[in-house]
């Protein structure tokens, strides 16, 4: 009887977390976009991410009391290295499509997801896992080609959508490894190989690019790291308190704070080609995250 009337309240506090979350990562995004309209290169941001996570994945570890290598080394430095590379193609969409664009073009990663667990992991598909697919790739053909159905110019730069795609192609091959990872190693030494990974591999290749940031833009720097941090902290606490896949469904809130923050922030107003594709690549992705 009470395991019964608190999962209401288990659930609902699992939402709330999420829907922190989303925000969060959303606002991070948005400060990606500001800070580089200020003149600060790409990798500049990646390593300010980078050393904002740095620090407070690293009190986080040792606050557990754990060893911050880790014993599956490779592995973690593996997904470090493809979640550092997954991280500079979402900012590098982010800098060059418009905010809801970005953040809906990320959201084809269970698409990528669902096809790395079939092959990798050997795990079965579920005809929710084909209609997730599908869903994805009509969506996507609609958002971004619209001149398929009418014969309307491309809809966004074709380098900007190729970029956005790896990167989320990249965020399913670090959720394969994580997933992997999650067996045996802690979720907080996991979380601490990004950034370790993520600040010097973003340092060297930035090299002497480096642009001194101004009040403003060390501001949005920090916001970036902060807001990074937010959301992972909102994601962490969303799972323990709902089953993940209706928790997750609350992720996709991201989108429509998304869209405010292009409205409002930077006067960007999506096409209905937008709202049409982005319809469907939510609905494929919803109704495979509910049905697993």
């Amino acid at each position: 009887m009470t395991t019964t009337s608190t999962q209401p309240k288990a659930q609902l506090t699992g939402a709330r977390y999420m829907l922190v979350s989303a925000l969060g990562f959303a606002l991070m995004a948005a400060c990606v976009k500001l800070v580089s309209t200020r003149g600060i290169p790409l990798l500049e941001i990646v390593a300010a991410r980078a050393l904002v996570s740095l620090v407070l994945s690293y009190i986080d570890v040792r606050r557990k009391g754990l060893s911050v290598w880790g014993t599956h080394r490779t592995l973690l430095a593996a997904r470090g290295i493809v979640g550092s590379l997954a991280l500079i193609c979402v900012y590098y969409a982010l800098m060059t499509l418009p905010l809801a664009e970005a953040t809906l073009l990320q959201y084809m990663h269970p698409m990528f997801t669902a096809l790395l667990g079939l092959l990798l992991l050997k795990e079965g598909i579920q005809r929710s896992t084909v209609i997730c697919i599908l869903f994805s790739i009509t969506g996507l053909i609609v958002m971004v080609e619209p001149g398929v159905f009418t014969g309307a110019a491309p809809a966004l730069p074709s380098l900007g959508v190729a970029v956005a795609l790896l990167g989320a192609f990249g965020s399913a091959v670090a959720y394969v490894l994580v997933r992997r990872l999650s067996l045996e190693e802690d979720a907080s030494v996991i979380i601490f190989y990004f950034p370790l990974v993520a600040l010097p591999l973003s340092v060297a290749i930035l090299g002497d690019q480096f642009v001194m940031p101004d009040g403003q833009s060390l501001v949005l720097l920090l916001m970036v790291g902060i807001f990074t941090q937010i959301g992972q902290l909102g994601l962490t606490h969303a799972m323990r308190y709902g089953t993940a896949g209706k928790t997750a469904a609350y992720s996709y809130v991201q989108i429509i704070f998304a869209v405010v923050l292009g409205w409002v922030v930077f006067a960007e107003l999506p096409s209905l080609w937008t709202y049409v594709g982005g319809a469907l690549i939510i609905a494929g992705a919803l109704l495979n995250v509910i049905r697993r």
